[in-house]
């Protein structure tokens, strides 16, 4: 966020206010060397002659300004996002007491901004007198060789004081420059971090040539023989100096009508599988496809415009509810309202005073987690797609709403490609298939029955929920 407003905001003022009086200046130093040359050139070199270390203090200066502003940029971008971190989770710093803590980490953040900015200045504090300086030797340089000629009457007073004027004149841009030099160096630190962003490659490459589904779309999705890693999670010391896999082998196939539940414990690589079939990360090794076609071959929006995703972590934008329902294009807002009505978030909406009018806070906050979870499961289901995957997507709600989701779920299932991510095993009793997951592996395969009948990982985590639904029965009782 610092690199799209402030860094481009510093880059716009160079343009705007320093790139003019620059060639201003320019212009106006070529023209004054002009006439001196065409007045007397030795006087000429001798008023010129600190030039060369002027330009040694400006490159000297360039370079220990420029790691400044490099470390300003860098502390500007710590200190926004720990403002935007802590104020997003103002409610968790309260409710354990951190205010104090918050405050002090802050401090710290700030005080290695004000520091940064510190040593920029004193470069600057340094660099101006040196200047400042370089001029007063040229001048006193002309005044001495000027007096010596006059004395010899090879020039005239009016010459030599003419010759001030305009060394007087040269310098003053020369001076304005170096001013300007502040914002250019500040402007190339922020032009860095900005290209440096434009020219990130994308992970995931969109083909030149993206293929087409066959006619009509079925949503057949299979995985043969997957593998994936993320470059940032931590290696693995059994396998060497390489990340560890977090999925190994992995191969299913789940066909159009058929509902594909996926368990384990956290970490299991569930949700991998899920970001995997959205391509928000291609896979390592292996293939994925959708009716035979290998996804790195289709374009990620023709894919995505596939796929009704409702994702645990609910994200809602701000504007009125309606809005939220068609972020689509091609869905209109009858179908949007048809879709929340079969999901059962229309009790909800009617009673809210502009109904789907109703603006929404940020992220949504004005509504429960239940009626937000709600919103988004409409919000998927109004795109009627072919496949639908659901995230723990009952997991906020109450008995009463889920009951409706799940019935709403089972209609529109009918003819659809559905995956499953579940950790509350009741929600997939009556699942085609069950993946049991365990780090990174399927290790169990098999509707509930068998899973239960096989007494394997899956038999342990049913009595295990099933034991824990108990004791809290028991503890309300």
């Amino acid at each position: 966020m610092t690199r799209v407003t402030s860094d481009v905001e510093t880059l716009n003022e160079l343009f705007a206010s320093g790139v003019v009086t620059v060639f201003g200046d320019i212009f106006r130093i070529i023209a004054i060397v002009g006439m001196m040359f065409y007045m007397d050139w030795r006087l000429t070199l001798v008023a010129l002659a600190v030039v060369p270390l002027m330009i040694l203090a400006a490159a000297t200066f360039r370079r220990a300004v420029r790691d400044s502003f490099r470390e300003i940029r860098a502390r500007v971008a710590r200190l926004n996002a720990f403002l935007q971190e802590h104020l997003s989770g103002v409610r968790v710093v309260q409710l354990f007491g951190r205010e104090q803590a918050a405050a002090d980490a802050f401090g710290g953040v700030n005080q290695a901004h004000l520091d940064a900015h510190l040593r920029s200045i004193t470069i600057y504090a340094i660099f101006f007198p040196v200047v400042e300086f370089l001029t007063i030797a040229a001048l006193a340089s002309l005044l001495w060789y000027g007096g010596l000629r006059t004395e010899g009457s090879t020039i005239t007073v009016g010459v030599l004081a003419a010759f001030i004027q305009y060394t007087r004149r040269f310098f003053q841009p020369l001076q304005d420059l170096s001013e300007k030099y502040n914002l250019l160096q500040s402007a190339m630190a922020s032009s860095e971090r900005i290209f440096t962003l434009l020219d990130t490659r994308p992970t995931v490459a969109v083909p030149a040539q993206p293929r087409l589904l066959p006619a009509p779309v079925r949503g057949e999705v299979r995985f043969e023989n997957v593998w994936f890693r993320y470059a940032s999670v931590p290696m693995d010391p059994a396998q060497g100096t390489e990340p560890a896999w977090v999925l190994r082998d992995i191969s299913f196939t789940a066909r159009p009508g058929q509902t594909l539940a996926l368990v384990g414990h956290t970490g299991a690589g569930k949700s991998t599988i899920i970001n995997l079939l959205l391509r928000f990360y291609d896979v390592e090794r292996g293939r994925i496809t959708v009716d035979g076609v290998d996804i790195r071959e289709l374009d990620p929006a023709t894919l995505r415009g596939l796929v009704g995703y409702v994702q645990q972590d609910l994200f809602l934008f701000t504007g009125d509810i309606l809005r939220n329902l068609v972020l689509d294009a091609a869905i209109t807002p009858e179908a949007a309202m048809a879709a929340a009505r079969r999901v059962g978030a229309d009790r909800f909406i009617q009673r809210l005073p502009a109904g789907y009018g109703h603006v929404l806070g940020e992220r949504g906050r004005s509504l429960s987690v239940g009626e937000r979870q709600l919103l988004s499961f409409a919000r998927a289901l109004a795109r009627d797609p072919r496949i639908l995957v659901l995230d723990e997507a009952t997991s906020s709600v109450d008995a009463e709403a889920e009951a409706q989701v799940q019935e709403a779920v089972a209609e529109l299932m009918q003819g659809r490609t559905s995956l499953v991510v579940a950790h509350r095993l009741s929600t997939i009793l009556h699942a085609d298939e069950i993946l049991v997951m365990h780090h990174g592996e399927i290790r169990e395969r098999g509707t509930h029955r068998a899973l239960l009948a096989a007494g394997g990982l899956y038999e342990r985590l049913y009595r295990l929920q099933l034991s824990g639904q108990e004791a809290r029965q028991g503890e309300r009782a």
